[in-house]
Formats: structure tokens, C-alpha cells, sequence
């Protein structure tokens, strides 16, 4: 690790005390991340560390079995809830959990804790992207109308995300992975929890931008985690990191956009109709740029806290 990131810049997400929320941009001046920080509020701080005080006891509670610490993204445990599509379902639905995860996660998301901690990386994300986040309100919006059973995770003012997932630790470091069912274009919000010298371990690291992150306990970023390949470098043997992540599947989207209905439906319709697949193979491959292109440009104003990437 330490030969694979030696030419890698660093970057501080949160000082000891707060900070302001950074950007990432790209060339284009588009926002591409923002790495947020966390408000300046003790009780924010406070409140934080109850959200790790909770995952650990839940962690107890849930007595998860040896095998199920092990996983593609590192060695801990973790647990999903909320709307999906994909891996074969017919519309979408709840992941399926078992009842007492499901149980725990109710229990822990009505804590003002972690409605706290989404409604600040919700505002983090209307104010960074504002298009894109809207595009996430709509989406989850209609799915919700349309299919009653579906339940969000937060009341709608705290998030506009459809999923999140507990990384239970309780040493959440994980391996060099991308998020490939997430929108490509959308953005995924990371909380780091735990007890951890952030000045040692727990960073950020995104590969494709050569990027190590500081990244303490209570901040929060938020990435395009379908696209950008990124882990953490790993804590002490002492220590304890926790994550919360918010993201919403790419298949949610696709199935609003298709009119409820599958990629496979719609295709069966139009075949032999020559110009109807014509226009849809012209919107699926436009769809990425205007995905991109409706990201927040700066255009000069990003002040002296932005960083181009």
C-alpha cells in the first residue's frame, strides 16, 4: 500500500475541531465531490459519537456469524436497507433483510443521531448538486407514490438517497473497490464513525484521482462511488471504525425512466420498430454526458478551499 500511494496528494476533509465543506472539480469547473466536513456544533460532534456508541451495541445484538465478515469490499460486517432494483427482481422493493436487522435498523434510524447525520450530508448534497439531487428526490418520490410498500429510510426532508448501508466494523477498512450498481453519475454519502487517529488511519483514498483524504470520525463525503475506485488505509489494532453510507441503485432509475417497466420490457416492445430503438439507443448514449453535465459548475467561485482534480 504504502509504494502503491507514494505519489498521491493529501487532503484534509475535517480539522480537530470542523470545517467548511471542500470541493473536488474537475476540468470542466464541475464539482465531481465535496468532501463535507462536518457542521461546527459540539452537539453535532456529541451525536456522532452516539451513532458509534448504537452500531456497536447493535453489532452486539446482531451476533453476526464468522462468514459473514468477509466480503469483496474488506473483513467486517455490514448490513443494507432500504429500496432497490436489480439481481433479478421484477419491480423494485425492499433489500431483504432478516427481521432483527430489520428491527435494529428502525430502532437506530429514528434516533436523532442518525437523522442528523443524513440530514447533513442530505444538505451537503442539494447544495453541492443540487440538479442531481433533485433528480434523486423525484425518483424516490415516484417510486414511493407508485409502489406504496416501499420505505424510505428517512422522512424525505432528511435524505434523498433510497438505501444505506451499517459497516458494523468493527475495523471498517475497505479494499480498493467501485460501487458499480450505484448511478454512475450519482453521488454515494460516507460517514466515518468510530474511535480513530485520523491523523494514522481511516483516510480516503481515491485512486483515480490520486487522492488520500483525511477523513476523522464525524465527517462526512460524497463521492460518485460507481465511478471513482477508493478504500481506507487501515486503523490500529485498538481501534474501532464504523461507516454509514447513503446511495440510491442505478436500477431504480432505469425502471422510472422506462416507464415501470425493465430494460428487457421495454426492448421486447420496440423490436423490429427501427426508429424507436433508433431514439432509445441515442438516449442511452447520451444519457452519461447529460448525467455529467448536470453537475454544479463553479465557474471561478470555488475560492481557495476547492481543489481541481
Amino acid at each position: 500500500m504504502v509504494g502503491a500511494v507514494a505519489h498521491f496528494s493529501i487532503l484534509i476533509c475535517s480539522h480537530a475541531t470542523s470545517s467548511l465543506p471542500r470541493p473536488l472539480v474537475d476540468k470542466e469547473d464541475r464539482v465531481i465531490a465535496v468532501l463535507g466536513g462536518r457542521p461546527n456544533d459540539e452537539k453535532y460532534l456529541r451525536l456522532t459519537q452516539d451513532a458509534a456508541a448504537e452500531i456497536e451495541k447493535a453489532r452486539a445484538q446482531l451476533n453476526f456469524r464468522p462468514e459473514q465478515q468477509s466480503g469483496r469490499r474488506g473483513d467486517f460486517f455490514s448490513a443494507s436497507v432500504g429500496p432497490s432494483f436489480g439481481g433479478g427482481q421484477q419491480v423494485p422493493g425492499n433489500l431483504v433483510v432478516s427481521r432483527g436487522i430489520s428491527d435494529i435498523f428502525q430502532y437506530l434510524f429514528a434516533l436523532e443521531c442518525f437523522f442528523r447525520i443524513a440530514g447533513f450530508a442530505n444538505g451537503l448534497f442539494r447544495a453541492w448538486n443540487p440538479s442531481v439531487h433533485s433528480h434523486y428526490v423525484t425518483v424516490l418520490d415516484t417510486l414511493t407514490r407508485e409502489y406504496p410498500d416501499l420505505r424510505r429510510n428517512f422522512e424525505r426532508r432528511f435524505s434523498a438517497f433510497a438505501a444505506a448501508t451499517i459497516n458494523f466494523g468493527p475495523s471498517t477498512v475497505t479494499l480498493p473497490h467501485t460501487d458499480a450498481l450505484n448511478l454512475a453519475w450519482g453521488w454515494c454519502a460516507i460517514t466515518a464513525l468510530g474511535d480513530f487517529n485520523p491523523d494514522l488511519g481511516g483516510h480516503l483514498v481515491l485512486w483515480d484521482l490520486r487522492l488520500i483524504i483525511r477523513f476523522p470520525p464525524g465527517s462526512t463525503i460524497l463521492i460518485p462511488s460507481a465511478l471513482l475506485r477508493h478504500s481506507n488505509i487501515g486503523i490500529g489494532p485498538d481501534e474501532h471504525r464504523y461507516s454509514f453510507t447513503q446511495y440510491s441503485a442505478a436500477g431504480l432509475f432505469r425502471w422510472v425512466a422506462n416507464g415501470f417497466r425493465t430494460d428487457r420490457a421495454v426492448e421486447e416492445e420496440i423490436q423490429g420498430d427501427d426508429g424507436a430503438q433508433a431514439e432509445r439507443a441515442q438516449a442511452r448514449s447520451t444519457r452519461w454526458e447529460m448525467g455529467i453535465n448536470s453537475f454544479r459548475r463553479l465557474n471561478g467561485t470555488g475560492g481557495s478551499g476547492s481543489r481541481t482534480v
